[in-house]
């Protein structure tokens, strides 16, 4: 058995999870706040003493540990081992030395990688990507990130930003991204946006179940909610999610007849929607890529849920 720490840099959150790399299994996990508020060396110390305490707790010794992968939102520098700025969290971390600071408070090898990154990385070791040597990551949440495997490896491209999905520009006249263009596929395809419009449709009238479902709370309306209105047979809902997997089949054609993967795969909590998204987008992916085989591209989601980024970032550490 190889040992590992997975450990996942939230905005809210931070997980660790101590992961046998050979079998992909986690054998225990633990979470506690973020608070990023309190600023980076704060936060590097809490996560420290996680690491340490899921190793512990574990009935490990650091010395059994040999390696601890961690996966951070946002832009990198692999090499240096720095953060260059996280969304979300306050202050934005330029160049704090995290893979430097946890290896000399836990006195164990570690390396840094994307988030979404290490779910890619995850997912194709251990879940939805297994026998494929090249594969497409979409993950989808309050943004969409993703990840890319080719050839047998995870791509990272320069200092580890290859894979940035959710910015790929859709419509340069569509609405404006956090990343400051327009027409994102993130602007369409995100938590948050199939959310937006959910609340434009009741604010504007519009006879459907998203208004019985959120009892005139617009806060309610978020993206599971639209989805469990399409499911109950609502139009409205459905052509919202029609929407969404649309953008995500445009973005999808454009890497098949990049890359042609072998597999797509679908994450995070808004893919939890399954065929409301997968269909839409199947059919434009068939549209819209038409000078290779589309139809052998397989459209899947993701196994591993919660645990692929832990799993992938122990992964990634083991490389």
């Amino acid at each position: 058995m190889k040992l590992y720490v997975g450990c996942d840099l939230g905005g809210t959150n931070l997980r660790a999870a101590l992961v046998d790399v050979e079998q992909g299994k986690v054998l225990l996990q633990k979470t506690t706040a973020t608070l990023a508020r309190q600023g980076p060396e704060a936060v590097m110390q809490r996560m420290a003493a996680l690491i340490s305490e899921v190793i512990a707790d574990g009935g490990y010794t650091p010395a059994q540990v040999q390696g601890v992968g961690i996966g951070a939102p946002g832009l990198l520098d692999l090499e240096k081992g720095e953060t260059l700025f996280l969304t979300n969290f306050a202050g934005n971390w330029p160049h704090v030395p995290l893979r430097d600071t946890l290896q000399r408070l836990t006195s164990i090898p570690t390396v840094l990688i994307n988030d979404v990154r290490a779910i890619a990385f995850g997912e194709w070791r251990f879940g939805a990507g297994q026998g494929v040597e090249t594969m497409v990551v979409f993950a989808l949440g309050t943004g969409v990130g993703g990840g890319l495997v080719i050839n047998g490896q995870l791509h990272l491209g320069l200092s580890g930003s290859a894979g940035e999905l959710g910015h790929i520009v859709l419509d340069p006249n569509g609405p404006r991204c956090g990343c400051g263009n327009n027409g994102c596929l993130e602007v369409f395809a995100s938590g948050p946006a199939i959310a937006a419009m959910g609340i434009k449709m009741v604010a504007q009238g519009f006879a459907t179940r998203i208004a019985d479902l959120c009892a005139g709370d617009y806060n309610r309306i978020t993206a599971a909610l639209i989805a469990q209105a399409a499911q109950q047979g609502d139009v409205i809902a459905r052509e919202i999610y029609d929407r969404a997997g649309e953008a995500l089949g445009r973005a999808a054609a454009t890497l098949c007849v990049t890359l042609s993967p072998q597999r797509i795969v679908l994450t995070g909590g808004v893919a939890r929607a399954g065929d409301l998204l997968l269909n839409p987008m199947r059919a434009t992916m068939q549209r819209l890529a038409r000078v290779i085989p589309v139809e052998q591209v397989e459209l899947v989601l993701g196994k591993l849920g919660d645990q692929a980024g832990v799993i992938g970032a122990a992964c990634f550490a083991a490389e």
